[in-house]
């Protein structure tokens, strides 16, 4: 009585598990081509944006220091940050006269803003490094059924068929999880240093803020 309930669940867990082969290769292949796409842009931004971006930070701070509002904007758009950056720090710039805690805000909101935009970016291939083994043990193990009925009736090319797309399948998922794992670390690597900097400037152009408005509240009190 049991086997007869039992059978009609079987065979739709066979049919839906048959069924998502296609789609899953579908998706895996897919997965690897994001990957290699994603080294290439690993590979253009090493060369052609890291060697361009080389930010003196110690001389940036000191002219901080020494200059006045517009020679600072003027020494911001010399230096060799990235655009994005330079706008960030236009924009606490243009915002100086804000108070303190106002200041102190809009800062952890543009540089949150920056995180945001590069978790953004390593999602992608946070995210392949997750599925890719996921999807590639799928369709390993969805092929082994058909190869082990083959098997029991002695039909060896169908069982060599099975396990040449499990192995397959195997293969293209650790190769997509493991390429978007090394690009991943890269660019994480890259980009907690870039905010690093920026985050040093904004804070070091707050401390000027704060020390010239000190200035200018005495020189009033004296007057």
């Amino acid at each position: 009585m049991t086997e007869t309930y039992f059978t009609p669940l079987k065979e739709t867990m066979h049919t839906v598990s048959s069924g998502l082969l296609i789609p899953t290769i579908t998706i895996l292949l897919f997965l690897l081509a994001l990957s290699v796409f994603e080294l290439g842009g690993v590979l253009v931004e090493a060369i052609a944006v890291r060697r361009t971006m080389k930010v003196n930070v110690r001389e940036l701070i000191n002219g901080f220091q020494k200059l006045d509002i517009d020679e600072i904007m003027a020494q911001i758009e010399r230096s060799r940050m990235f655009r994005r950056h330079k706008s960030v720090l236009v924009e606490l710039i243009e915002h100086r006269n804000l108070s303190a805690a106002s200041l102190q805000a809009l800062a952890r909101r543009l540089l949150t803003n920056e995180e945001l935009r590069y978790e953004r970016i390593t999602n992608r291939t946070d995210l392949v490094t997750r599925l890719g083994p996921m999807l590639g043990l799928m369709a390993t193990l969805i092929p082994l059924g058909p190869g082990l009925i083959a098997l029991g009736e002695g039909d060896t090319k169908t069982l060599a068929d099975s396990l040449l797309t499990a192995f397959d399948a195997t293969v293209t998922g650790l190769a997509a999880g493991g390429l978007a794992y090394a690009v991943s670390r890269l660019r994480k690597r890259w980009y907690e240093d870039y905010l690093s900097t920026l985050e040093v400037l904004m804070e070091s152009l707050m401390e000027v803020f704060a020390h010239r408005r000190r200035i200018e509240e005495q020189k009033a009190l004296e007057v």
